[in-house]
């Protein structure tokens, strides 16, 4: 075998072995608004359903068909004979006798509610691409709500010109990329906001420090200070994820953000790897200079509510990275900068779901990103194996004047093709 094939296949192998997420349970999962939804799944009953804040939104259940979306194939010889796409067995979701809202009707599903839904397909079946649906009638409003799924991009109709449009092709990735969310309800992960209203408009600007000149577009106001920006309950540990925006002005002289900050930093483990340990003072200024950044996000992350770690979300453009980039940076490009302050919180489990959390925020945040970058130190391994557990590759290695640098990169489309989520 070539050393060609060779390599090939070892990152074959690296991309079919990545760990896939385990949250496979649908019981008193927390919504982003704070709904608790459970999708009661009775293997001896035919009809499953979903219940919202004890209400039941819908049921559904298993058809005796399965359905394969076929797209390349089509036009070709192999259209009809594509054993390669995998079939999945068709859902028919179906209205609840009960009324889930003052605002929907008897055997209406409202547009959230429908969001709701699919989510807790994706959950139960996370590792399918694809999931086929079919409305039934009995929906009052089923034709709106299959213009939702089609408008949005949540699903799509068959690709052949022949085939049947009954069925609603549910895709994974645009699922997780907040299709059928903004404009259409608040119960998406990135919390309504001005700040995530729609992508920030094209204007050039520019950047000149000691160790950065570029040109780059205008980024968009910070949040506000103590605003979540973004929130995702596990199920795989029961607790909810979220991200906020660092506030440095909740006091006079201290915040309880900037009193965890300065704990963090003067802790042996947290000094070892970032070399900030220092005064309350030194880490007001080092905030407030970050603050004052408009290509870089000071965020806190959190479980439960319980602080947990710091962030730093970068535009590369006009990072001090940039020139290390094979090709460069795109605009909207990327990259993190993380520690995990508290002890309890470390560990592979919660690791593996902040950071591909904080690439999820990333993508979801801008549309034109392209893609989220890291660059720990190449000795590292523990922060190696998170990174390509995240599925992300190495692009170059390459030396800063304090230390040698492994550029980690995942790109949009592999991230939300793969099961990470």
């Amino acid at each position: 075998m070539t050393r060609a094939a060779q390599r090939l296949l070892a990152i074959q192998s690296a991309l079919t072995n990545i760990s896939v997420s385990d949250d496979q349970k649908v019981d008193n999962f927390i919504l982003p608004d704070g709904a608790v939804m459970t999708a009661k799944a009775d293997s001896v009953s035919p009809t499953n359903s979903i219940h919202i804040n004890g209400l039941i939104v819908c049921e559904y259940h298993l058809l005796d068909r399965t359905a394969q979306l076929v797209i390349s194939a089509v036009g070709t010889q192999f259209e009809n004979n594509a054993s390669h796409v995998p079939s999945f067995q068709v859902i028919e979701i179906i209205p609840s006798s009960q009324v889930s809202s003052p605002q929907t009707s008897r055997n209406d599903i409202s547009v959230k509610d429908m969001w709701a839904t699919v989510y807790a397909f994706f959950t139960l079946y996370h590792d399918q691409e694809i999931i086929p649906v079919v409305l039934s009638q009995e929906i009052n409003n089923s034709e709106e709500l299959r213009s939702y799924l089609l408008r949005s991009g949540l699903g799509r109709t068959a690709h052949a010109p022949t085939a049947s449009k009954e069925e609603i092709y549910l895709h994974r990735a645009t699922f997780w990329q907040g299709a059928g969310t903004q404009g259409y309800h608040n119960r998406g992960w990135l919390p309504p906001s001005s700040f995530s209203v729609a992508p920030f408009p094209l204007i050039p600007s520019f950047t000149r420090t000691p160790i950065v000149i570029s040109g780059h577009p205008l980024r968009p106001p910070k949040p506000e200070p103590g605003e979540t920006l973004y929130r995702r309950f596990c199920p795989s540990i029961g607790e909810t994820l979220e991200f906020t925006y660092f506030d440095l002005r909740s006091g006079s002289t201290t915040s309880k953000h900037l009193d965890t900050f300065h704990r963090w930093h003067n802790s042996e483990r947290v000094n070892k790897a970032w070399g900030e340990r220092g005064s309350l003072e030194k880490h007001k200024a080092y905030i407030t200079e970050i603050m004052n950044d408009p290509g870089v996000l000071p965020v806190i992350m959190s479980w439960n509510g319980e602080p947990m770690g710091y962030a730093e979300i970068t535009y590369l453009k006009e990072n001090h990275v940039a020139p290390h980039i094979p090709g460069g940076p795109g605009d909207w490009d990327r990259s993190l900068h993380v520690l995990v302050g508290e002890d309890k919180f470390r560990g592979t489990v919660r690791t593996n779901l902040w950071h591909r959390a904080l690439i999820h925020y990333c993508f979801l945040a801008d549309p034109r990103t392209e893609s989220v970058m890291g660059e720990p130190k190449a000795d590292n391994p523990s922060i190696i194996k998170v990174d390509f557990d995240s599925a992300m590759h190495i692009r170059t290695i390459f030396d800063f004047p304090y230390k040698r640098s492994a550029l980690f990169c995942v790109p949009r489309y592999r991230f939300f093709r793969l099961d990470l989520l």
